[in-house]
């Protein structure tokens, strides 16, 4: 397989595996990926698993004909992609070997030799010559190994990136990517959120065209969405709302609970994935429960404890840092309940969990008392998928009660495209008619937006808010980026769209007068439309300051420093400054002391 000119695929395809790395199921196979960049030097980018030496020799030879590779580069050390090392060097004894310091360590565990007279060691930003291409390494510790480097080829403009944007499935299968991806990602990465950060965030400053993984499809088109993925699985952030149902079921009495919760959820207008974990291929429980926003647990109570599955599926969440959640519980006890309590207990490593209000205690089988907790926990988690339902109360004026000094997304559309922009100026200026004030700087888009269509939207955030929502709507303008290009909008009755995560309510707003401030406008609104979608907390603009804004690194520096999101001016303050990254003015700023 041609990638470009001058590289080569030299892969194997393994459909005899049917666990990999002893746990995972994998019904379309595997492929171990190995890569030859053809140059004056020819390096060869990994070896494959033990089971495929000759196949794999043979696509070297065939790529190669006469010639011979200088180099074989080792980005890591995990037997299915560094066990014919040895074979390797056996055919080639004149080439040398690439890879880090600790890569040669693990060498000599698994060969007894670490290559003393054939090596060379690589680190951070050192650089291989094989022509026209010249490699650039970057060190990757702990995605998911110690030892891992990822590579750059700077001609060609191709990442070789190890283990990451890697999936289950040999090449030879037409299979969705995301699915199989993150399942891989989960059950081998997920732990390592940090760490892919961390590499995200040096890939961020190359021109990567191709990334080509050790295992999976060769991505060479739309890498915005894989990369994207990445962002947000490795922030564990939920990739999609919905709500996972994860079960054991001794004699049918915790079942007939989770079915009946099930179905009222999706009367509801939930997505709801439910798992029988005695049954299920557990990585897939695992995965979605990463994948969606909300995670229901079920089981009964078991010698004092909780049914095994039940304990193995937490465990596989705490130690791949299962966090941003909201979590509920049902358990079932004949005589002693006490499944609640050691679900939660087990959980208490993980971060940023919120728990329902609203848990369900059945006492051997459903009753009254049982059903009607199973309802109002139904009722509790779906309470924003009821934006999504052209029934419920669009009249629910209890939304003013949500209007604080708080921050608010106020969402527009030009005529093109969907807009949105944080604010913080939100008000209710009149109760009969009911009136809401909102006040716009001038320099904003969604000013002018607004001033022309004559309706908005606000969107009351909430304490779970995160702080890529004001990275998106408070540091970027929507007259030159499209701010829900890559989301399927969910619509109020005028059109415009609500958020789907991360709010309380909102209301739809009619601009009946407009009062012109200098240097902002003020919009006199009345209500069209409000609802009220969840009881969390609304974000007041101190909380954003002390819990959700990146507090800056300013040891060591002079000058001053914004206060709305972090960034350092070093130098004189004139009044004419203007936040880069946010917009906001000299008087958002406060001296470094």
């Amino acid at each position: 397989m041609k990638i470009t000119n001058d590289i080569k695929y030299i892969g194997v395809n393994d459909h005899k595996v049917d666990l990999f790395e002893g746990q995972y199921v994998v019904p379309s196979g595997m492929a171990y990926n190995s890569y030859a960049i053809m140059d004056d030097k020819i390096a060869i980018m990994d070896t494959v698993d033990a089971n495929f030496t000759h196949e794999w020799l043979d696509n070297i030879q065939n790529v190669l004909g006469a010639r011979k590779p200088d180099y074989l580069i080792v980005q890591h050390m995990e037997p299915d992609h560094s066990a014919n090392i040895m074979n390797f060097i056996k055919v080639y004894p004149d080439v040398k070997i690439v890879a880090s310091a600790k890569a040669f360590v693990m060498m000599n565990n698994f060969f007894g030799t670490d290559f003393a007279d054939k090596r060379i060691v690589v680190g951070e930003g050192d650089t291989l010559d094989l022509g026209k291409h010249k490699l650039t390494f970057v060190t990757a510790p702990m995605v998911h190994w110690p030892e891992v480097i990822v590579t750059y080829d700077s001609t060609d403009k191709v990442l070789f990136s190890a283990d990451g944007f890697g999936k289950f499935g040999a090449l030879d299968v037409e299979e969705d990517w995301a699915c199989e991806a993150r399942r891989y990602y989960i059950g081998i990465v997920g732990k390592y959120g940090a760490q892919v950060q961390a590499l995200l965030k040096k890939a961020a400053g190359l021109d990567i065209q191709i990334i080509c993984p050790l295992h999976g499809p060769v991505l060479s088109e739309n890498l915005g969405y894989y990369l994207g993925l990445y962002d947000t699985w490795s922030s564990y952030r939920a990739e999609d709302e919905g709500i996972v149902i994860a079960y054991t079921s001794v004699y049918g009495n915790t079942k007939k609970a989770v079915n009946m919760l099930a179905e009222r959820l999706k009367d509801n207008g939930a997505t709801v994935v439910v798992h029988d974990l005695a049954r299920c291929d557990m990585a897939e429980a695992v995965e979605d429960a990463f994948r969606y926003s909300k995670l229901v647990l079920a089981t009964t109570t078991y010698n004092a404890e909780i049914f095994p599955f039940m304990r193995d599926f937490i465990s596989h969440l705490t130690e791949r840092n299962f966090s941003n959640r909201t979590v509920a519980f049902i358990e079932n006890g004949s005589w002693a309940p006490m499944a609640t309590k050691v679900m939660r207990s087990m959980l208490e490593k993980s971060k940023n969990l919120s728990y329902a209000e609203n848990n369900v205690t059945i006492l051997s089988a459903l009753s009254a008392d049982s059903e009607k907790q199973l309802y109002a926990m139904a009722d509790e988690l779906s309470r924003e998928y009821l934006i999504r339902k052209e029934s419920g109360n669009k009249n629910d004026m209890s939304a003013l009660n949500n209007i604080g000094y708080g921050l608010y997304v106020i969402t527009s559309n030009d005529g093109k495209k969907d807009n949105g922009l944080i604010v913080n100026t939100v008000n209710q200026v009149s109760g009969n008619p009911k009136r809401i004030a909102v006040t716009i700087s001038k320099e904003n888009y969604s000013h002018h937006v607004i001033k022309q269509s004559g309706i908005m939207n606000i969107n009351c955030l909430t304490q779970e808010a995160p702080f890529f929502v004001f990275e998106k709507f408070g540091f970027l303008s929507g007259r030159n980026v499209n701010k829900f290009e890559e989301c399927e909008p969910i619509r109020s009755d005028n059109g415009l769209v609500v958020l789907p995560r991360y709010i309380n309510s909102y209301m739809s707003l009619k601009v009946e007068q407009y009062v012109d401030l200098d240097s902002h406008g003020m919009f006199i609104c009345s209500i069209t439309e409000a609802r009220v979608v969840s009881d969390k907390e609304t974000m007041s603009y101190a909380y954003y300051h002390a819990f959700v804004k990146p507090q800056p690194k300013l040891e060591g520096k002079k000058g001053y420093v914004c206060k709305i999101c972090g960034y350092v001016h070093e130098g004189e303050l004139t009044d004419d400054i203007v936040c880069p990254l946010c917009k906001h003015g000299a008087s958002d700023f406060e001296e470094i002391k």
